[in-house]
């Protein structure tokens, strides 16, 4: 688990992206203005996405560390994947709409001449640069504390460079040959990777509330810890849910009957760290049950059988 040094890392990060995309997002809105090239409102619109997914995993960064309270026995990580579902949402709306002004500019012939080029290659030329400088830093504090919601935004940042760079060439193209027809192209690239990374974040946000199981790698990894894990001598009953940035894992291990609850409970615990050590993003429980000793529990008012 995180300690309190890195919860105040990955806020820092969480920080910095909410700003940095506050900053780009004022920037690409002023240079729209001054062009009216659509591969920087497809860029503006794209940075206004970063922002709202930054301030949720900003949130969700605040929020998570919180610990868990008597109505959310399991914390209060669903919340990340509740916002994803309406970030998804927007991302959508904005590429049909950015896509279909692009596509109607394309077949009508209503090619507008850009304005104010040097100005938009200027701004997305700064865009990138703190873009790139962004990803840099989030994955070093991701390197550290293994967070799995810096690492995802780095990565989501990452996937914006190409947008930026392709609305620099398409005002470079107009400015230098007069060829406009390249901003509505680029535009409608720009358009179809954001309804992708719509139903990317969707999708897995869908998954998460549906209570779909964890990455297979993730599990096959577990696995092996506890199979590999002295006193164990089996494990069933594996079963795993995602929330958020977080992995739920209820586990049932086998053990020597005739061993005191406190050698059982040394075992369950000492594998609890090192699952926990492994994947720092789970959040274990084990169940420890006698070896052969999977049969259903006696009814209430029954006596074991003998």
């Amino acid at each position: 688990m995180a300690g309190q040094g890195d919860d105040r890392l990955n806020i820092l990060a969480g920080g910095a992206s909410v700003t940095v995309a506050a900053v780009l997002a004022a920037l690409k809105f002023w240079a729209l203005l001054e062009t009216g090239a659509l591969s920087i409102a497809a860029s503006l619109a794209d940075n206004l996405l970063d922002l709202m997914v930054s301030l949720g995993g900003l949130a969700a960064l605040v929020y998570a560390a919180r610990p868990p309270d008597e109505d959310h026995a399991f914390g209060h990580s669903s919340a990340e994947d509740i916002a994803a579902l309406g970030q998804s949402t927007f991302i959508t709306v904005s590429a049909l709409a950015i896509g279909g002004a692009a596509a109607l500019r394309l077949m009508s012939g209503d090619i507008r001449p850009l304005e104010a080029e040097g100005w938009g290659m200027a701004v997305m030329g700064i865009s990138i640069l703190l873009t790139t400088g962004l990803v840099i830093g989030q994955r070093r504090v991701a390197r550290r504390t293994r967070s799995r919601v810096v690492a995802a935004d780095a990565l989501h940042y990452l996937s914006d460079l190409l947008p930026n760079i392709g609305a620099i060439v398409s005002l470079y193209v107009a400015a230098r040959w007069g060829v406009y027809s390249l901003d509505s192209i680029v535009a409608l690239i720009a358009a179809v990777i954001l309804l992708f990374g719509g139903a990317r974040i969707g999708k897995g946000a869908f998954d998460a509330l549906m209570d779909r199981r964890a990455d297979p790698a993730l599990i096959a990894g577990i696995e092996r810890i506890a199979r590999a894990h002295p006193g164990v001598h089996g494990f069933h009953d594996l079963k795993t849910r995602t929330a958020g940035a977080r992995v739920f894992v209820n586990l049932h291990i086998e053990l020597d009957g005739a061993q005191t609850l406190e050698e059982a409970h040394a075992i369950g615990a000492a594998l609890r760290r090192k699952i926990l050590k492994a994947y720092p993003e789970t959040d274990v429980i084990i169940h420890k049950d006698p070896v052969g000793g999977r049969r259903a529990a006696t009814p209430p008012g029954r006596a074991p059988d003998p």
